[in-house]
């Protein structure tokens, strides 16, 4: 196995989902294909409203990916003998760029500036300038050139939202604290992690260590407003570039980063082995079957608010999945260690249901972290069955290839297909998809769709944007 295909489908299924979640119709599907706290058919955000759907999933499922991606990118260069100092310094920096992207693109998405002609080819030149941007150019160059070039093109999408700015123009108000909120939580996410994880990366325990220290923490700054830990919660020397708030998603991006090893550990393990007893195919079939239940079980019944019912079937799932993986070792193994994982912090997240009022994602409760981050468990377990398991790697190409593009994935709709639709004075007509939920479905199908071609075209001629 050259690589685990199965976390670049995991990343990909989250981008991709988070685009159909946005591109479908509002107001006339079914509540569980919104946010539940948002339910149709106004969607007036209702913070009593307790609940997990499909679309709740999706933000979990790419913090949870991006944790897990720690052990390869930040591990691998640790193994090669870079420094703590060198990498911190880079996260920090990566960090800076991921916060511009937020703030770029929230500035040069169509329904800020206007929408008229001008808007749609602002946001086009947007989509174009982000490449050298995020693009490691293939061209031969010193290292500088490349970050002057990148310097450069931040610069110029800089001067241009100034520009916009003016009364004049587009009377934009351009605002540090207008990002793109997905973005920035994940730069605020991303920073605290891979730090973590340089100074932590030969220790579990101390990294669970500092997450239940932050668990405290949160606690008691929520138990007494004006005690130190409430103070150490909100405070922030600049609340547009950091919240303390988003640290709560730590709990989610750190068991990534556990799965990860994981992931890691039994892959070169298995490239290495001479000799082990190969996992048989019914097995495989049988915890993809137990790892897709335990997921499509507790959306039902966390939805519906059958909390006893789901209690019980996820008992019974999860003592049938352990039972079918208790011996055995090559893939077997690795499915065994991730399902314990998994399912230690899936009934974690289920005893913290009734805490906070229920599952809620917005304000995020530690019920929907964990439980959340259990499922996060197991859809890679059912990912890595399909894809590193079957090498199912035609049908899943799609997943994999936006995964390893997630960011153009992410903006390819709001900077690109819009814009041209706009331009080709196809906008207009979208209208009709809102004459009967199916097509209200079909239209995001549509346009998730339109984003994987174009997330597929850069992929394949390497065109990738990294921060």
């Amino acid at each position: 196995m050259n690589r685990a295909l199965s976390l670049d489908a995991l990343r990909g299924y989250a981008i991709l989902t988070m685009v159909l979640s946005a591109t479908v119709v509002y107001g006339i599907l079914p509540g569980w294909m919104y946010h539940a706290q948002v339910p149709p058919p106004d969607h007036a955000f209702n913070p009593n409203l307790p609940g997990l759907t499909w679309v709740d999933m999706v933000f979990p499922s790419f913090l949870f990916a991006m944790g897990a991606a720690l052990p390869f990118s930040v591990g691998k260069r640790l193994r090669k003998g870079a420094s703590k100092l060198s990498l911190a310094l880079n996260a920090l920096w990566r960090g800076l760029k991921l916060t511009f992207f937020a703030i770029l693109i929230q500035h040069f998405y169509p329904y800020m500036t206007g929408g008229d002609l001008h808007s749609q080819l602002l946001a086009i030149f947007c989509f174009a300038l982000l490449f050298p941007m995020y693009m490691r150019l293939p061209w031969e160059m010193p290292g500088w050139v490349r970050t002057a070039i990148q310097l450069a093109a931040m610069a110029v999408g800089a001067t241009v939202m100034l520009c916009m700015s003016y009364p004049t123009t587009y009377d934009l108000n351009l605002h540090l604290h207008t990002s793109n909120i997905i973005i920035l939580i994940l730069a605020n996410v991303s920073v605290f992690a891979t730090l973590l994880f340089i100074f932590t990366a030969h220790s579990r325990s101390v990294r669970l260590a500092v997450l239940a220290i932050l668990f405290g923490i949160i606690l008691a700054a929520d138990a007494d407003a004006g005690s130190w830990a409430a103070w150490l919660m909100h405070a922030s020397p600049a609340s547009w570039l950091y919240v303390p708030a988003y640290l709560k998603y730590l709990f989610i991006v750190i068991p990534g980063s556990i799965a990860g090893e994981i992931l890691l550990a039994h892959t070169e393990k298995m490239r290495a082995a001479t000799s082990s007893i190969a996992t048989s195919r019914a097995k495989a079939w049988g915890i993809a079957a137990i790892t897709l239940a335990i997921v499509v079980v507790n959306l039902v019944c966390l939805y519906a608010r059958w909390l006893h019912l789901n209690l019980a079937l996820n008992a019974s799932l999860l003592i049938a999945g352990y039972a079918l993986l208790r011996r055995g070792d090559d893939f077997c193994a690795l499915w065994r260690d991730l399902f314990i994982a998994g399912a230690v912090m899936l009934l974690l997240g289920l005893a913290f249901e009734p805490f906070e009022g229920g599952i809620k994602k917005d304000p995020v409760t530690f019920g929907y972290l964990f439980t959340t981050g259990g499922m996060s468990f197991m859809t890679l377990i059912l990912l890595s069955v399909v894809c590193d398991f079957f090498k199912c790697h035609r049908s899943t190409a799609f997943l994999v290839m936006c995964g390893q593009n997630p960011m153009v994935a992410y903006v390819a709709c709001d900077l690109l297909i819009y814009p041209i639709l706009g331009l080709c004075g196809l906008m207009q007509h979208l209208g009709f998809f809102a004459s009967s939920p199916w097509l209200g479905f079909l239209q995001g199908v549509l346009l998730t769709s339109l984003a994987v071609v174009v997330t597929m075209f850069f992929t394949r001629i390497k065109w990738v944007w990294r921060t």
